[in-house]
C-alpha cells in the first residue's frame, strides 16, 4: 500500500511530466499541510538562483496537490482541479533547495467549499503557499484560486 505522499508524487510525475524534470518531490502530508521539495539543481537561472518559473510552478503545484489530497480525504472522487488565478511575490532569491508549503484554509472555508461542490459540482478555493529557504525565510508568497469541478 502506498502513502498519500507516494501516490501524489506518482500522480504529479504521470499527469504533469514537468514535475519529474524539475525534480519535484512530495515530502510530507500531515494535518492537512503539504510540503513539496524543489532542488536547486536543474532549476537554476542565469544568476545561479532558482528560476522564477520553477518557483511559480512549485507554488501552483503545492496548492493543486493540497486540494487533490484533501478532496480524497473528504471522499470526493469525481473532481478535476484547475488553477483559475493567482498572485505571487518573490521577496528573496532561492540559492539552494527549497520547500513549498501549503496549509489548510480555515475549517469553515473548507466546509463551505465542500458543501458548494457537493451541491453544484463546482467550487472555488483560495490557497496560500509559501516557499521557504533552509533557514525558514520566505523566498515566495503565493495565493492561488483553484476550481474543483466535475
Amino acid at each position: 500500500m502506498t502513502t498519500p505522499e507516494q501516490d501524489l508524487e506518482a500522480t504529479l510525475h504521470r499527469e504533469i511530466p514537468l514535475t519529474r524534470a524539475m525534480g519535484l518531490r512530495v515530502a510530507r502530508w500531515v494535518d492537512h499541510e503539504l510540503r513539496l521539495m524543489l532542488p536547486l539543481q536543474g532549476n537554476t537561472n542565469h544568476t545561479g538562483s532558482i528560476f522564477g518559473g520553477s518557483l511559480y510552478s512549485a507554488a501552483v503545484l503545492a496548492g493543486w496537490g493540497w486540494l487533490l489530497l484533501r478532496q480524497r480525504d473528504a471522499g470526493i472522487e469525481d473532481g478535476h482541479i484547475v488553477i483559475q488565478e493567482s498572485s505571487i511575490e518573490y521577496p528573496l532569491p532561492a540559492l539552494a533547495n527549497v520547500t513549498a508549503v501549503c496549509n489548510a484554509p480555515p475549517q469553515g472555508t473548507w466546509e463551505r467549499f465542500e458543501k458548494t461542490y457537493r451541491r453544484h459540482g463546482r467550487a472555488r478555493l483560495t490557497l496560500e503557499t509559501r516557499i521557504l529557504l533552509d533557514d525558514g525565510r520566505e523566498a515566495v508568497r503565493f495565493s492561488g484560486q483553484y476550481v474543483l469541478h466535475k
